[in-house]
C-alpha cells in the first residue's frame, strides 16, 4: 500500500447525540465524504460481536441487542456485520430448540437452530468459527450450517483460514473457495469472503480459530494448524496468505475476524501481518471501551476501544472487541485513505465504541424495533425454558460468582459449591476420594444477578412459583453448560503437583485460561512470577473443615514421600486431555467414569433431569441434601 495524507473527516459526534434523543440519527450517512471505487476516501461502519453463546441471559439480551443493532446499521451507509466466534454454546438454550415445539417457529427442530436463525435474522453477513462451535461434535455443527427441509441453515458463510476440513465427513462438502461475494455463499465454510458495500467499494473478510482447539473442544477429523498451537508467527503467516489472495484482486481494506480466547494473542498477531486494516478479538470477552460509553451495572472497561497498534509494514490496525452473551454491540466507524490505508484518527470515542444493550441502550439509540424473527424465537425458547425454573432444589442468600473473569483466575463461592458437589458425589462411589478439581472454563455463568449495582441471588420467577434466591434446574444447567461426566483417578503426590502446576501455568496478568482449577479438599498458593512448573508454592491436602491433613508442597518443594497416593474426583473432558491436562501421562490412575457406574441411589434420587456421574446431577443432589 502507498501512504498518503490522511483524510480527516468532520465527524458529527452521533453516540454523545444519541443518547440525548429518542430517535434514530439519519444524517451521518449525509455527512461522510464521497467515497468510491476510484480514488475517494471511504467510510466503513463496522458492527462486530464474538462470545454470543446463547444462554439463559439470551432470553432479553438477544432482541434487545437486535433493537441497538437495527438502530446503529441504517446510519451509515457502507456497514458490515461480523461475528468472532462462537455463535452459540450448548446449553439449555441450544438444547431447547431441540424440542417439537418449535418446529413450527424454526422450520425443523435441532440444536441450536434457534441461535443459527437470529443470527441470520440480525443481518449477520460472517462469522469466525470458535472453539464451541465444535463442541456438540462436527455432525452437529453440519446440521446448523446446512439447510434442512424447512430449516435454512446459516445465511452467512463460517471463517477460518487454518482449519482443514478436508478429512472430516462431516464438513468437507460444505467447504467452498475463498474470496467468494459472501451473500453469494450462505450455507458454506471458507477462509475469506469479500463483501461488497453499496458505495462499490470492497471489503475483504478474513477468519481465524484458536490452533488450541484440539484441547478445547471436539473438532473430529479437523485439521488445526500451526501444529505447534503457540506459534503465533506460524499462525501469522498462514492468515497472510489469505490476505495475500485477497490483495491480489485490488481488495485493500481487510477486517480479520478470530477466535483466539486471549486479547493479546490478537496484540501478537498484528505486529505479524500486513495489509489488515482491523482485528476482530473473539474468545477472550474483553471489553473494550471508551470514555462516552455506558456500561452495563458492574462492568468496567478493561482496555480502550479500539487498541490502536501497527502492523508489519508500520500501518495502523484496531483491534475491537466486546464482552459477550449479547451485552453489547461493537460499533467502529472509520475512514480509510484513497489507498485503503486506516485513518486512525477518524475514529471518534463519541461514535465507536461498545453499545450496551439493557432497556436503556434500546432507549438512548432510537427505540427501533427488534427483528421480529429474534422475538418470535426467543419467545419460543421462552416457554421451553421456563418450566425448568420451577423445578427446585436448593436456595442461596448471595450471588454465587461465576464470572469468567472471576472462575479463570481465583477462588470462587460457585466454584467452591461445584467443586465441593463432585467430591461429594465422588465419595458416594468411592469413599476414599479426597480431593476435587473442576476447571474454571466449565463454569459458564453465575448464579444470581446483577442489577441496580448490586450483585444478589437468583431473581423470583412467580410464573412458576420461584422466590428469590431459589435455585433451580435451569439456573443449574446454565452455569455447568456442558454437564461434564465426573472421572475418578488416583494420583501420587508428585503427579498431583503436576496436575496443579499445570492449572496455573497460563496465569498471569491479562490471562483468563479456562485450566484454571476450582478445587476442594485441598488447598494450594501460587506465584505467577514464577517460570511455569514451578508456581505452587503450598498444596495441602484438607479435611472438610479446611485443616491441614497432609501437605505435599512447602515453600515451593516436594514433601514427603512423592509415591504416596490420592484418589481424587475430576472432569472425564479434563481426563481425556481437555485443556492439556496432563493424566494421560500418568501410568497407575486407576480411572472410573462416573456415568458408567453410579446407580440413581448412589447418586441421591433427587434429581432425575440428567444422568447419575454428571456434574449437574453433582450439583442438584448436592444442593438437595445440604442447602433446600
Amino acid at each position: 500500500m502507498q501512504n498518503k495524507e490522511p483524510f480527516v473527516p468532520n465527524v458529527v459526534g452521533l453516540k454523545a447525540q444519541i443518547t440525548k434523543i429518542v430517535f434514530p440519527i439519519f444524517l451521518l450517512g449525509i455527512l461522510t465524504p464521497a467515497f468510491s471505487e476510484n480514488g475517494e476516501s471511504f467510510r466503513l461502519q463496522l458492527l462486530h460481536a464474538a462470545d454470543m453463546e446463547g444462554g439463559v441471559e439470551a432470553l432479553e439480551n438477544a432482541p434487545r441487542f437486535s433493537s441497538v443493532l437495527n438502530a446503529l446499521k441504517t446510519e451509515v451507509e457502507n456497514t458490515v456485520i461480523i461475528g468472532a466466534g462462537d455463535s452459540y454454546i450448548p446449553g439449555p438454550f441450544f438444547a431447547a430448540a431441540n424440542n417439537g415445539s418449535l418446529r413450527e417457529v424454526l422450520g425443523r427442530e435441532g440444536s441450536g437452530r434457534a441461535d443459527i436463525l437470529m443470527l441470520n435474522a440480525m443481518g449477520f453477513m460472517a462469522g469466525a468459527l470458535g472453539n464451541h462451535e465444535f463442541d456438540a461434535g462436527t455432525g452437529t455443527l453440519a446440521s446448523l450450517i446446512a439447510a434442512d427441509r424447512d430449516y435454512v441453515g446459516t445465511a452467512f458463510p463460517f471463517l477460518s483460514a487454518n482449519l482443514d476440513f478436508s478429512l472430516d465427513s462431516n464438513l468437507a462438502s460444505l467447504v467452498v473457495d475463498p474470496g467468494q461475494e459472501a451473500s453469494t455463499i450462505p450455507n458454506s465454510i471458507t477462509k475469506s469472503v469479500v463483501i461488497t458495500m453499496p458505495s462499490g467499494e470492497k471489503v475483504g473478510v478474513v477468519g481465524m480459530t484458536t490452533p488450541q482447539l484440539g484441547s478445547l473442544s471436539v473438532p473430529g477429523n479437523v485439521g488445526i494448524a500451526p501444529a505447534d498451537p503457540n506459534d503465533i508467527a506460524a499462525l501469522a503467516a498462514i492468515v497472510q496468505e489469505s490476505v495475500d489472495a485477497l490483495t491480489a484482486t485490488g481488495i485493500n481494506k481487510i477486517i480479520l475476524t478470530g477466535h483466539l480466547q486471549q486479547i493479546s494473542l490478537d496484540e501478537a498477531i498484528a505486529v505479524h501481518v500486513k495489509d489488515v486494516d482491523i482485528i476482530i478479538a473473539g474468545g477472550s470477552n474483553t471489553l473494550l471501551a471508551d470514555e462516552t460509553d455506558r456500561l452495563h451495572s458492574g462492568d468496567t472497561a478493561e482496555r480502550p476501544y479500539p487498541i490502536l497498534t501497527q502492523s508489519a509494514s508500520g500501518e495502523p490496525i484496531a483491534i475491537v472487541g466486546t464482552d459477550g452473551n449479547y451485552r453489547y454491540v461493537g460499533r467502529l466507524v472509520v475512514d480509510f485513505d484513497a489507498s485503503g490505508v486506516l485513518v486512525a484518527e477518524s475514529i471518534d470515542a463519541t461514535v465507536s465504541g461498545a453499545f450496551v444493550t439493557d432497556e436503556q441502550g434500546v432507549v438512548d439509540t432510537g427505540n427501533a424495533e427488534p427483528a421480529a424473527r429474534v422475538v418470535e424465537i426467543t419467545e419460543a425458547v421462552r416457554n421451553v425454558v421456563t418450566a425448568k425454573d420451577g423445578n427446585i432444589f436448593g436456595q442461596t442468600s448471595v450471588y454465587l460468582n461465576g464470572n469468567r473473569g472471576a472462575v479463570r483466575t481465583e477462588e470462587t463461592n460457585i466454584g467452591n459449591l461445584i467443586a465441593e458437589a463432585n467430591l461429594a458425589a465422588g465419595q458416594q462411589v468411592d469413599p476414599s476420594v479426597v480431593v476435587s478439581l473442576k476447571n474454571g472454563g466449565g463454569i459458564r455463568a453465575p448464579i444470581g444477578v446483577a442489577a441496580y449495582g448490586e450483585l444478589l441471588p437468583p431473581p423470583a420467577n412467580a410464573l412458576v412459583g420461584k422466590t428469590m434466591g431459589q435455585i433451580s434446574q435451569i439456573d443449574i444447567e446454565n452455569t455447568l453448560r456442558f454437564n461434564n461426566g465426573l472421572t475418578l483417578l488416583t494420583l501420587t503426590a508428585a503427579e498431583l503437583l503436576e496436575v496443579i502446576e499445570h492449572t496455573v501455568a497460563a496465569s498471569g496478568e491479562g490471562s483468563t485460561p479456562g485450566r484454571f482449577a476450582q478445587i476442594a479438599g485441598m488447598a494450594f498458593s501460587f506465584d505467577t512470577s514464577l517460570p511455569e512448573g514451578s508456581r505452587v508454592q503450598s498444596l495441602v491436602i484438607t479435611d472438610t473443615d479446611g485443616n491441614p491433613m497432609d501437605i505435599i508442597v512447602q515453600n515451593g518443594e516436594l514433601v514427603g514421600d512423592a509415591d504416596r497416593t490420592f484418589r481424587m474426583v475430576t472432569i472425564t473432558f479434563l481426563v481425556d486431555g481437555g485443556d492439556d491436562y496432563p493424566y494421560a501421562n500418568f501410568p497407575n490412575t486407576h480411572r472410573v467414569d462416573l456415568t458408567e457406574t453410579m446407580t440413581e441411589e448412589q447418586s441421591g434420587g433427587q434429581a432425575t433431569f440428567t444422568n447419575p456421574g454428571t456434574e449437574q446431577d453433582a450439583l442438584a443432589e448436592y444442593l438437595a441434601a445440604n442447602f433446600a
